[in-house]
């Protein structure tokens, strides 16, 4: 069964919750004062590993990774925006494992560690066997991304840091951000994804696109 005990839920300090797909592991964490999640997405045919937003705590993130000689390697970092509660381990974590970072060009500046790739809407990102399309979400930050993994034997699944979560859009900082960042989720997000899209937002609980859905109007119509 796809979702096993897994429901979205994780406490800050807590256990970390584990969802095992047929290609890929995806292991969530709460890490920091701001509740933050970190996710690990291991690809379970060659063992490699991908972290999304080295948030906080680098010890707890590399204990994710296990002791024993059969453990994931980390090889690349993403760091979906550039707000300081979603970097504060990267330096850290990719000063242990030696992996690669990625941002987006437009909030690479603030990054305590220079990514060693950047990524533009449209571009993929491999982690052993897997392949992750990079979606440019313009609004909660200029280079804010989202990570879509399109498993083949199930529903996709969306990480979408800030720009995302059940109950509507990030946080913008002017009515002109509100709504590029709006229109770029309804037009890259909702109008491309079917209603059975898990997604993983920065903080707090998951949720699916079509539980969100009917409430794109609202959110328009509120501004924030």
């Amino acid at each position: 069964m796809e979702l096993q005990n897994y429901t979205g839920h994780v406490e800050p300090g807590g256990a970390a919750a584990t969802r095992s797909l047929d290609a890929v592991v995806i292991t969530k964490l709460s890490v920091g004062p701001m509740d933050n999640n970190a996710y690990l997405l291991t690809c379970r045919t060659t063992g490699d590993a991908l972290l999304i937003d080295a948030a906080a705590e680098s010890d707890r993130l590399t204990d994710l990774l296990g002791h024993d000689a059969l453990r994931p390697r980390l090889r690349t970092i993403v760091t979906t925006h550039q707000h300081q509660d979603h970097w504060q381990a990267l330096g850290s974590v990719a000063g242990q494992t030696g992996c690669y970072t990625l941002a987006h060009p437009e909030d690479a500046r603030p990054l305590p560690v220079p990514p060693d790739r950047l990524v533009e809407h449209g571009d993929t990102v491999e982690v052993g066997n897997l392949s992750l399309e990079v979606i440019h979400l313009r609004g909660h930050t200029p280079g804010s991304i989202a990570l879509l993994y399109r498993d083949p034997n199930g529903r996709p699944h969306l990480f979408t840091g800030d720009s995302l979560f059940p109950g509507g859009p990030g946080k913008t900082g002017s009515p002109e951000a509100f709504t590029s960042l709006m229109d770029d989720l309804e037009s890259r997000v909702f109008a491309e994804l079917p209603d059975d899209t898990w997604f993983y937002p920065g903080h707090g609980d998951d949720s699916t696109l079509g539980e969100q859905r009917p409430k794109l109007a609202e959110w328009r119509t509120r501004g924030w």
